[in-house]
């Protein structure tokens, strides 16, 4: 991830309602929610949770997909790995025994590598 893909990340979820939205995806994974239940359970308006999930759609946190007439969102968990991995990829000057936890949940997060390029 480059630093202004991450710059984009971290803006999303610098607001409280979205950063809210997204901790609720992350618990739905990955069957993620209905656009409709999203805004009730937020108590926000249908239209002002239409623009912060295209938020965080276009900051690459969350995926949508149509099923029907209803739109379902979750966490995009591939974009968020690379984001926490951005964040720890130079973890304590590559000696990732002295990050502890943040070290541990960096590979908890990476996918299996199965020596096929990506």
């Amino acid at each position: 991830m480059e630093a202004t893909e991450a710059t984009r990340a971290f803006g999303a979820l610098a607001h409280e309602a979205r950063l809210a939205v997204f901790r609720s995806l992350i618990e739905a994974s990955p069957s993620g929610m209905a656009a409709g239940d999203i805004a009730r359970a937020s108590d926000t308006p249908a239209s002002t949770m239409s623009g912060h999930l295209a938020t965080l759609k276009r900051a690459g946190l969350v995926r949508s997909w149509r099923l029907a007439r209803q739109v379902f969102y979750a966490a995009d968990v591939e974009g968020t790995r690379r984001l926490l991995e951005f964040l720890v990829s130079d973890c304590c000057d590559g000696r990732p025994e002295l990050c502890g936890d943040l070290a541990r949940m960096a590979n908890t997060c990476a996918p299996a590598r199965t020596g096929a390029k990506e």
